[in-house]
């Protein structure tokens, strides 16, 4: 059996890492590719329950994030995380792991400018975070660590979710990580 990929989607709240990873799920299963999305926000409230937001804890969920990622794509399939995972040092430590295991890690970095988060937050976070009504908000009063050399970056501000996914697509293929088409999917051994 072939090794899978980890296609790691990291950026700040509302970035929209949530809704690319569960179209590039869509478009994985429409090539008959095994692919699974590990959503932060379900894993926080299914597999990292009880964590709050310290450093300490923020690790230990990125760890498990990444153990789980790092289970599927050693059994062949694509695993897309979708967590904010804020600080490089444990990003870097999941990319090390997998690359242990013998499994591609795809970091892409979503990059919207922090003015046009604030203008579509529905929920007001950063308006309160930024009023200091929230304490550790990843972004405002706690830090985010862009990554350094993302395999691939994308402005989502002026991106549209279609172009965002396309981009990450064709990487992929480029690498050879998943066929270009159905029919290569059909007869591949991924």
């Amino acid at each position: 059996m072939s090794k899978g990929v980890i296609v790691w989607l990291t950026g700040l709240s509302g970035a929209g890492k949530s809704t690319i990873g569960g179209e590039l799920l869509s478009h994985f299963h429409e090539l008959n590719l095994n692919a699974e999305l590990l959503d932060g926000d379900e894993i926080r409230e299914l597999l990292s329950k009880g964590l709050g937001f310290s450093k300490e804890d923020r690790d230990l969920n990125i760890r498990r994030i990444g153990f789980v990622a790092r289970l599927l794509a050693r059994n062949g399939a694509i695993a897309i995380t979708a967590a904010i995972s804020p600080y490089r040092e444990i990003r870097d430590e999941v990319r090390r792991l997998a690359s242990l295991d013998g499994v591609r890690f795809v970091e892409v970095y979503l990059n919207p400018s922090l003015e046009s988060l604030i203008a579509r937050d529905t929920k007001g976070l950063y308006r309160k975070a930024l009023a200091g009504e929230i304490s550790n908000f990843t972004g405002v009063s706690d830090p985010y660590e862009p990554p350094l050399n993302p395999q691939i970056e994308i402005h989502t501000d002026t991106q549209s979710v279609e172009e965002s996914v396309e981009l990450i697509m064709k990487y992929l293929q480029s690498e050879y990580l998943i066929p270009c088409s159905v029919e290569n999917a059909r007869t591949a051994s991924y």
